[in-house]
């Protein structure tokens, strides 16, 4: 188990890729906080999920577009677990609107959460995690692809990209690595359920399918483990080949 005694933060992992993340991270042996913003009862399924196969995890609610809340989950952290090797800033929203139909609260709330949320969760991570640890953000693919109905939410994640190369040189000194995942078409709710989008999604990676939560933790995992340590800085396209 790679990542026995190190303790994992994974934001937003009530569902979907944060779920998987969780899950992989605890069965490589880490003790992983289940932040939430609403969902209280998928929180606590995930805690049970882990717990079942002989982990440890503790859901903390946090809504993660507010920096007070960010600050409350990093010490909500340390007080249960005394320490945090792991960070991953996974919590975003999508909003498919073309550009010229989205409103100033369209816009205020994506960025809230996809870029000022990761901004501080990464701050926060630099500011307590041990020297070592490792800080994941998870953006999209679609940052590196061109098409309609996406701007505000391309613009958000384009931004924590940005934030992770800065990042990544400045916690260089003290052996953290910071790196940015970017999943495709993945199997998740926020995936729009239109049959053509998902289609297009298929058709376009030379595999044939969709991804799935656990083909981006796996990906994950690798970089918060021991072997990940050389890689720091780069964003890693986690799409089936679409990019």
């Amino acid at each position: 188990m790679s990542l026995q005694g190190k303790v994992a933060l994974v934001t937003g992992a009530s569902s979907g890729i944060g779920r998987g993340i969780a899950e992989r991270l605890a069965q490589e042996g880490a003790s992983v906080i289940i932040n939430y913003g609403k969902s209280a009862d998928k929180a606590q399924s995930v805690v049970r999920t882990i717990e079942s196969r002989g982990g440890k995890a503790l859901a903390v609610q946090a809504d993660v577009s507010r920096v007070e809340d960010i600050r409350r989950l990093f010490q909500d952290t340390l007080r249960h677990f005394g320490r945090i090797d792991i960070a991953i800033a996974n919590s975003g929203m999508f909003n498919q609107k073309t550009l010229m139909a989205t409103t100033e609260e369209d816009y205020d709330a994506m960025f809230a959460l996809n870029a000022k949320g990761a901004f501080f969760t990464m701050q926060e991570a630099g500011t307590h995690l041990r020297d070592g640890g490792r800080i994941i953000f998870i953006s999209t693919g679609a940052t590196a692809m061109s098409f309609s109905g996406a701007a505000v939410y391309k613009g958000s994640k384009a931004a924590g990209e940005q934030f992770v190369k800065t990042l990544a040189k400045e916690l260089g000194p003290r052996q953290i690595t910071v790196n940015t995942v970017s999943p495709g078409f993945t199997e998740t709710d926020m995936l729009p359920p239109d049959p053509t989008f998902r289609e297009s999604g298929i058709k376009m990676s030379p595999l044939g399918r969709l991804g799935q939560p656990r083909d981006i933790a796996d990906i994950v995992h690798f970089l918060v483990s021991e072997e990940g340590g050389w890689i720091t800085g780069n964003n890693i396209q986690a799409g089936g080949g679409i990019i």
